[in-house]
This record gives C-alpha cells, sequence and structure tokens, in this order.
C-alpha cells in the first residue's frame, strides 16, 4: 500500500482550502497514493469562533467534495478534521471522516481529547466551543487493512493508540495542526514512540504556517514505519510526501518483537484516585 500526507497552510478562506486539497490529494494520487490523510481543519482554521461560524455537517460542502475526490481518484481519503456542526446546537466537534474508494464514507471519528492547554505564552481551549467524542474508531479499507483514526493533542496519549492497536489497527492516521513549539519538540519523538508501542504505521499530516496573530502550525508530516523508522518527512511548506507500507514487514516485526503478545492485562489497574 502506498500512503500520501498532504501537508498546506490553511486559513479562514474554505473555497481557498479546498482548491488546494484538491490539487495536493490529486497530485498524491498522481504518485500512486491509494490512501490520502489531509491535515486538521484543513477546510478552515482560525479563531474557534470562526471555525465554529465554518461549521458543517457531514453532508456539507467539504465532505460532499471529499466524497466526490475519492470516487473519482478511486483513492481512500482521511479528509483530515472539520468542524463538525452538531444540530440544534452551538457547539461543535472536531471531527476526522475516512472515505472509500466509491466515495462513501466509512468512518467518522470525533477527537476525544480537547485541546485546552497554554503554549508559548497562548492559551487554546477547545472546549470553548467544541464537545469531545467519547468513541474509538477504527475501520477496515477495501483490501482489509485496519486504519485507527485520531486528531493532532489525542497523539499525546498513548491509552487511546494502544487501544486502537487491539482493536486490530494497522495504520494509524494523526491529522493535525501542532503548533510550531511543539511540533520542534515533540511532533517526532511522539509520533515514533506511539509507532514503536504499537507496532503500526502512523501517517501523520500537520498543517504549516500561521493562521492568525501568535499562530503557528509546525509543518513536518511524517510517515514511520513500526520499527520507528520514518519512511518520509515533509519540510516547511506546502507539499504532499508519500510512502510505502509493507505490510508483510509488520507482520515480521510483530512476530520477532511480540510486545502486543506479551502484554499481561491482569497485571494493569488503575490507581484510585488517579494523580495528576
Amino acid at each position: 500500500m502506498r500512503a500520501a500526507a498532504v501537508q498546506f497552510n490553511a486559513s479562514e478562506d474554505t473555497p481557498r482550502n479546498l482548491r488546494t486539497a484538491d490539487r495536493l490529494v490529486r497530485e498524491a494520487a498522481d504518485r500512486g497514493a491509494t490512501l490520502v490523510l489531509l491535515p486538521e481543519k484543513f477546510n478552515c482554521i482560525g479563531t474557534a469562533e470562526v471555525m465554529l461560524a465554518h461549521a458543517e455537517l457531514l453532508d456539507g460542502p467539504t465532505i460532499t467534495w471529499a466524497r466526490g475526490i475519492a470516487r473519482d481518484l478511486g483513492i481512500e481519503l482521511v479528509a483530515g478534521s472539520i468542524t463538525e456542526r452538531i444540530a440544534g446546537r452551538q457547539r461543535a466537534h472536531n471531527t476526522s471522516v475516512l472515505i472509500g474508494g466509491d466515495g462513501e464514507i466509512r468512518a467518522a471519528y470525533r477527537k476525544i481529547h480537547l485541546f485546552d492547554v497554554e503554549v508559548g505564552g497562548l492559551a487554546y481551549r477547545e472546549s470553548a466551543t467544541e464537545d469531545p467524542g467519547n468513541e474509538v474508531v477504527v475501520a477496515d479499507l477495501a483490501d482489509g487493512t485496519c486504519v485507527g483514526l485520531t486528531i493532532c493533542y489525542d497523539l499525546r496519549f498513548p491509552e487511546l493508540f494502544r487501544l486502537l492497536a487491539l482493536r486490530g489497527a494497522r495504520v494509524l492516521t494523526v491529522p493535525a495542526a501542532f503548533t510550531l513549539a511543539t511540533t520542534r519538540d515533540h511532533w517526532e519523538v511522539l509520533l515514533r514512540a506511539r509507532a514503536i508501542e504499537d507496532q503500526c504505521f502512523v501517517v501523520a499530516s500537520n498543517q504549516i504556517g500561521s493562521y492568525g496573530p501568535g499562530r503557528e502550525t509546525g509543518g513536518r508530516s511524517m510517515i514511520i514505519d513500526p520499527w520507528g523508522v520514518v519512511l518520509a518527512t515533509a519540510g516547511d511548506a506546502d507539499g504532499v510526501i508519500v510512502a510505502d507500507l509493507d505490510l508483510d514487514r509488520q507482520d515480521v516485526i510483530r512476530a520477532e518483537l511480540p510486545s502486543l503478545a506479551n502484554r499481561r492485562p491482569s497485571a494493569y489497574a488503575w490507581p484510585d484516585p488517579v494523580r495528576t
């Protein structure tokens, strides 16, 4: 399987963002990719208020575009994430959608871990306008390969990634808008750790560049194998990276170093109360 990660600098301008996404997804397909990942909030990124104002239902223009291009190109497309409107409420979800080569939605994952942090002197409060999801989501591609869906800040929660692996995921997708500071210091370390500990391929698409005063993302999208080897990495500009995912090699790694099989769930217990 050949996978691609698309990276670009999105903005508040949805039509412009979709034109860019369309061009880069077509480039990925031209380079032989059959699984393509877009970044987090690829159709519109800005302040929380702007993203809420541009929130869409899953039958809105963005996912309609995504379904159309997946069908036209015969690829499986992870539509990074969009701000999904919650019908009847002034709230939203941060939602990643897996679309099959027939243009049909195969799965939708709503981000479980909301980005309520302070980084580089800036406060981010996703929970001000968004509700967390509560479902761990895996789905099979047309060839039977199981994919686990995550979004951005989820990367810091190894419990989620382990559950995805235990539910059969062989490829983990991470659409992101990682900040510049955390991209430089944490991004590669976390991505490689998730790949190694869960013996999965990790395909990660990050945004690149500024999307408002003081708000800057770090790029360096990556594709990593189950041994933790970086197969492809993007620079600091719009573009596409591709890599071949050798599932037979993954089987060998899991057989020779069977860390998933050697787990001892009966010995694991969460402390009560949990210290934080």
